[in-house]
């Protein structure tokens, strides 16, 4: 690839980045100018779980297909080729001008708030969906405060930028090819998560338990918020989403476990080490002497707190209630080979994240480099 240089210092419809064998600038249309636009249609009296057709509504786009609903009939026919974009959203919403590029026929039918479009005159629909997916010409429309419903006229007067066919082919394939290592590599850390969690389960369904929690770990809160931290400091303070800020002082060493006893999230287990303190939203569980706490880390991360949550605007859980609870844990020495082996796991699941994080890093450079 090479970088444009602009010598004259014209305002020239090229990228930054470009294949070398390409030159020339872009021709500017508007979105109309180069697709076919078409609405999706209401599905609710067909919604069947044994269902031949996946419903493409803003869930599954905005899941990239993860979450998926199925109806009986296809009202609104989706066909190889063809992409969709999310025309409706929350405030603030990932979902709006979302993209899904249909790679198959006689699969899926569009529902309503969401629209399709066929790309004209040979263009390749693949980069034209690259182009707009997430622009920031729509991402305007969100006022932070309202609903936002895209009119038809608001979706196709999106200004784009055309090369020539076979530099679109180019772009959309090597970009392409990128989405497909991303896949790729999504899989490889859920196999790993399933890992982590499949022997974990084995542990607890293969033994009795014959020690209560308690027993165990010593548990502790703090009171402190997390409008009390500072953006820097010596060592880092966790809250419900991680680090959440930074102190110059400390409340736990060595290791610790954090269970989110409130909210949304409440249940979640991480595991951390160092010198670091948490908010008052989160237990934290040191072990006794004879226990390891990252071995009864991984055992958490499987315990069912659901029998042990109250609230019903904000779910709770207290220690002294899932404290009680018995776990399965065999000797010292047998719990550090559980936790060696299940670390070693994670540290790879840790180098597979980063990986992923690299390759999301890739694909978000070129998209603002080779478009423009």
């Amino acid at each position: 690839m090479t970088t444009t240089i602009n010598n004259e210092h014209k305002k020239l419809n090229v990228p930054n980045l470009r294949f070398p064998e390409f030159q020339g600038e872009w021709e500017e249309y508007t979105l109309q100018d180069v697709v076919t636009f078409s609405n999706g249609k209401a599905h609710e009296n067909c919604v069947n779980d044994d269902g031949d057709y996946i419903l493409v509504n803003s869930k599954f786009v905005s899941t990239n297909g993860q979450v998926q609903k199925r109806v009986t009939s296809q009202l609104s026919p989706l066909h190889k080729y063809q992409f969709v974009m999310v025309m409706s959203d929350l405030p603030n919403g990932k979902a709006l001008a979302k993209c899904f590029y249909v790679e198959e026929d006689n699969k899926y039918t569009l529902n309503q708030r969401v629209c399709s479009f066929t790309s004209n005159d040979g263009n390749v629909s693949r980069f034209l969906m690259y182009q707009i997916n997430r622009n920031k010409y729509y991402l305007r429309f969100d006022d932070g405060i309202n609903q936002t419903n895209l009119k038809k006229s608001e979706v196709l007067s999106c200004p784009v930028f055309i090369p020539i066919v076979r530099e679109q082919e180019k772009i959309a394939t090597l970009l392409c090819k990128i989405d497909e290592r991303i896949a790729t590599q999504n899989k490889i850390i859920d196999k790993l998560q399933s890992l982590i969690k499949g022997i974990a389960q084995k542990i607890v369904r293969s033994n009795k338990p014959n020690v209560r929690l308690y027993e165990c770990v010593e548990c502790s809160s703090s009171t402190q918020q997390e409008s009390e931290v500072c953006e820097q400091g010596a060592y880092p303070v966790y809250g419900a989403n991680g680090i959440v800020g930074y102190l110059d002082d400390y409340n736990t060493e060595g290791e610790a476990v954090y269970i989110i006893k409130d909210g949304s999230g409440v249940g979640t287990v991480s595991y951390v080490t160092g010198k670091c303190s948490a908010t008052g939203t989160l237990n934290t569980l040191q072990a006794k002497d004879g226990y390891s706490l990252q071995y009864l880390y991984y055992l958490l991360k499987v315990f069912n707190f659901e029998p042990y949550k109250t609230g019903m605007a904000i779910p709770h859980i207290y220690f002294k209630d899932y404290g009680k609870a018995k776990v399965f844990c065999p000797s010292y020495t047998e719990q550090l080979q559980y936790a060696r082996l299940l670390s070693a796991i994670d540290s790879k699941l840790s180098v597979e994240k980063n990986t992923l994080r690299n390759l999301s890093l890739l694909k978000q450079y070129l998209l603002r480099q080779m478009f423009i």
